[in-house]
């Protein structure tokens, strides 16, 4: 009987990390029990009802709900060496000293997180981009010292981690060329969409939650800049001088660069056009996807992303930016378009708004991409990737 440990250490708030660690919760809840043990540990409350959901035994790192400020977050904020702290130090930080007492075979970290090296324990870590490296212009991964931390941190994982998963090909290969790690420590597991995406039927409610046009493109992110929305609102721009009828809906917190783009709407006349929501529960964004005319995505971020898997598995047409590793993700069932071009974007999205059976095809193309790769495969490919490093 081997133990497994998963830490969740982010929450719903935090976009495609948070699906990710769903996914791998899910992957565990379906080991064989007769041959496995699973416990889990968090820090936000939210975790809870997903947790019971699955029946794994688990237990809260902190009463506040939070991270909290421990000698080792102080230590890993100002990027102190990590080799006395796991030879000493560590016995001094409750969180290092909770996840070692649960003398676990193996622990899991879904979201990169840093105890994944501040506590001596074996781990297997995804690391889901080095965008830091790749895409340094972008303030989000740069700014305020931003990068140096990351840097740290995904230094610090793949010398300590007993296994690094990636999204890709392309993952592997940002890895290895980064960090010089060993190719037979990392393992390339393809993203799926979360569990919640397959439920049927209008939620309770939602049509007086949401006032949406009868056709629109859609995009859930997060107002990073490097999401890029300044380029689509540009683009949608361009097109509504042909498309008149042509909306957008963006689901995401209202925070980051969130009251620029808002601004920006109006400067680029396109009151009444598109549609801030806000954030969407887990319940709601099925819906979204079903009634969208397409998913629109124009990221500089990868090697991959999760969204497009939603879309595939609910029938909307994507268009998503030609970058990193989404044509291995996607390949024919996707349109593709160069995020630095406005006049590309608007190309895309002239073709897909007007034309019916383009829509059609990529539908039909989603649906058998998403076939290929089902929560089934997913895990039994997650139980492989666990026994092979115990």
């Amino acid at each position: 009987m081997k133990k497994i440990g998963i830490l969740l250490g982010t929450d719903p708030g935090s976009g495609g990390m948070f699906q990710y660690s769903l996914a791998v919760l899910d992957a565990l809840s379906a080991l064989p029990r007769e041959r496995y043990t699973i416990v889990a540990a968090f820090f936000n409350l939210e975790w809870k009802p997903y947790l019971e959901k699955t029946g794994i035994p688990s237990f809260q790192l902190s009463d506040a709900g939070r991270e909290p400020l421990t000698l080792g977050r102080i230590w890993r904020s100002l990027c102190l060496p990590v080799v006395p702290w796991r030879k000493i130090f560590w016995r001094l930080d409750p969180v290092a000293r909770a996840l070692r007492a649960t003398d676990c075979d193996l622990w899991v970290f879904p979201s990169q997180d840093h105890w994944s090296y501040l506590a001596p324990v074996p781990a297997m870590v995804a690391i889901h981009d080095l965008m830091h490296r790749y895409e340094p212009q972008f303030p989000e991964v740069s700014r305020w010292g931003r990068y140096f931390i990351r840097e740290y941190r995904f230094r610090n994982i793949c010398r300590q981690a007993r296994a690094v998963l990636v999204d890709s090909e392309v993952g592997r290969k940002h890895v290895m060329e980064s960090y010089a790690l060993d190719a037979g420590k990392i393992f390339p597991l393809p993203y799926l969409p979360p569990g919640y995406i397959h439920a049927d039927g209008v939620p309770d409610g939602f049509d007086s939650r949401y006032s949406l046009p009868s056709h629109y493109l859609f995009y859930p992110a997060q107002f990073w800049q490097h999401k890029n929305h300044d380029r689509l609102l540009q683009a949608v721009a361009m097109v509504s001088k042909e498309c008149p009828d042509i909306s957008l809906v963006l689901a995401g917190p209202t925070r980051y660069e969130y009251q620029r783009l808002a601004a920006r709407v109006e400067d680029l006349g396109l009151h009444g056009r598109v549609f801030f929501i806000g954030y969407v529960p887990d319940v709601d964004l099925p819906e979204l996807y079903r009634r969208a005319r397409a998913l629109i995505m124009p990221t500089f971020f990868g090697p991959t992303n999760i969204p497009p898997l939603e879309a595939f598995e609910l029938g909307c047409p994507v268009a998503v930016s030609d970058i990193y590793g989404m044509r291995e993700q996607l390949g024919n069932a996707s349109l593709y378009f160069d995020p630095e071009s406005v006049e590309e974007i608007a190309d895309v999205i002239r073709r897909i708004w007007t034309d019916d059976a383009l829509r059609r095809e990529l539908v039909s193309r989603g649906r058998g991409r998403a076939a290929s790769w089902s929560a089934t495969q997913f895990n039994r490919a997650y139980e492989n990737i666990i026994h092979a490093n115990l």
